[in-house]
């Protein structure tokens, strides 16, 4: 800490959980700050797409590991703790709590200066399940060391990709009446990522914060149902909430997951917490960082909504998708930040220039490899509803810049030996893209990897999806074969 107060610009921060939501935009926002930075992460591939890769140094380690996180933790001055399971199992309970305690350790045989834990807003002495319990064991672990730590304990955060908000949007777009089990009557604290942002960057210019366990809110109180109808206003959409008496917390979950591309993991733990009063006593927390400025719930949804409609969402959610080396899943589904994403995976005995030779060639002439008429078919109807159509073709049989136009995509980004990324540009009720990877293996071999994403646009967009996923998943998956097959035939 410099005489002004400021934290030392020469000293070296630890952040962790840099592949979650908080912990990735923490790092944008401390390297704009200018601090010297390292990450801890499981596996290096996960972030090596970061724009900031290059900008921080990097350790690579199991949090499990003593060792490991004592080697992260050397020569560090101040490190931050964002690291969650988001598995509902009591394995991944336990397994925070051995991190938190390793962690706090560490941190001691590192003799560092201080510690800064995001938590969450839970009231201790309230029926939570083990799920909920362990986000407040966690910070009770880290301050079992010696070293101090600055606990926020925060409100449900809203955010472009946050959970609640994209839980939100996609109900409240979909569903023009919405029948309203009793959690969406508790009053909640939402606070914008924005100010939580805020909130871990200043506690570094803060020693006052120092050892201090501080709830944080943003300037709104209100319901969930209060905050689906303030969503619908700004959206200028109609919508009717029918309330009811029951809880059904498990079954809720169950319901989001089927209607939305939240899945039941994510969002039954946010579901026992919105069953709570979480109310923030934040006057402390505003008394030691007076210089930031709290946005109400109204603000911070303008503010993800900007994020959404200049399409921020694709930047975020395909670094944190990379599969390292080895780790070879034929066919995956997930859904991140409101994304459908579909993976496959196949291993080539070539190296990566030839199967990325491959995939840039498809198209045009000659045509999309596997069941060419289906994509013919596709571009027929999309002509007929006033849309590009799949007559474009190519610029160049074999190569390909960004920019380019290919049938109904377009070339968003072209990494050499490496990547192709693919805009649809044919009429959609939502956003596509198509990802080919050729990701280097031992052996002079090659993981090819193709990934589908879809970002859905109200009720019509997840009819589009629903109706068009079993077609994608043999249509993708002999794409991806006969690339495989012609990465070995072409010169």
């Amino acid at each position: 800490m410099t005489k002004s107060g400021e934290f030392d610009r020469k000293k070296l921060i630890l952040v962790t959980g840099v592949t979650g939501y908080v912990g990735n935009r923490l790092v944008y926002r401390l390297l704009e700050r200018g601090f010297r930075l390292r990450v801890f992460a499981r596996d290096i591939e996960r972030v090596r797409g970061k724009p900031w890769f290059n900008q921080v140094e990097i350790v690579e380690g199991d949090a499990l590991l003593l060792a490991d996180l004592e080697r992260a933790l050397t020569g560090v001055s101040v490190a931050y703790f964002l690291i969650h399971s988001r598995q509902l199992n009591s394995a991944s309970v336990d397994r925070d709590s051995q991190i938190a305690h390793n962690f706090a350790l560490a941190a001691e045989s590192a003799q560092i200066e201080r510690i800064i834990y995001l938590g969450e807003l839970v009231d201790p002495q309230a029926k939570l399940s083990r799920f909920l319990r362990s986000r407040h064991e966690t910070g009770y672990a880290l301050r079992l060391g010696k070293v101090p730590v600055t606990e926020f304990r925060s409100g449900v955060i809203i955010g472009s990709g946050s959970a609640l908000f994209e839980m939100m949007r996609v109900l409240v777009d979909r569903e023009p009446v919405l029948v309203c089990p009793r959690w969406f009557y508790s009053r909640a604290h939402p606070i914008a990522i924005r100010n939580v942002l805020d909130y871990l960057e200043g506690a570094l210019d803060q020693p006052a914060s120092i050892g201090k366990l501080l709830e944080i809110g943003g300037l709104s109180k209100l319901s969930y149902a209060n905050m689906m109808l303030e969503y619908a206003q700004i959206r200028n959409l109609k919508r009717v909430l029918i309330p009811t008496p029951f809880y059904a917390p498990r079954f809720s979950a169950f319901w989001v997951h089927m209607v939305t591309p939240i899945s039941y993991n994510t969002v039954l733990p946010l579901i026992e917490g919105l069953h709570l009063v979480s109310m923030a006593d934040d006057s402390e927390a505003r008394k030691l960082f007076p210089q930031i400025h709290l946005l109400s719930f109204e603000e911070a949804l303008q503010y993800a909504l900007v994020k959404i409609r200049d399409g921020d969402i694709p930047s975020s959610f395909r670094d944190a998708l990379v599969t390292s080396a080895g780790d070879i899943h034929p066919y995956q589904f997930k859904m991140v930040e409101g994304m459908y994403v579909e993976k496959r995976q196949l291993k080539v005995c070539l190296p990566p220039e030839k199967v990325f030779r491959a995939f840039c060639s498809i198209g045009g002439e000659r045509g999309w490899l596997y069941m060419d008429w289906s994509w013919k078919l596709r571009g027929w109807l999309d002509k007929l509803v006033g849309g590009v159509g799949l007559r474009r073709g190519r610029r160049h049989p074999t190569e390909l810049a960004p920019g380019d136009s290919l049938d109904f995509w377009r070339v968003e980004t072209l990494e050499q030996n490496r990547s192709l990324m693919l805009y649809a540009e044919m009429k959609l009720p939502g956003k596509a893209w198509l990802e080919f990877e050729s990701i280097p293996q031992e052996e002079n071999s090659t993981l090819l990897t193709t990934t589908a994403y879809f970002d859905a646009y109200g009720f019509w967009g997840w009819a589009y999806w629903a109706a068009m996923w079993p077609f994608h998943k043999f249509i993708f998956d002999g794409v991806t074969r006969e690339i495989a097959k012609l990465s070995g035939e072409i010169e």
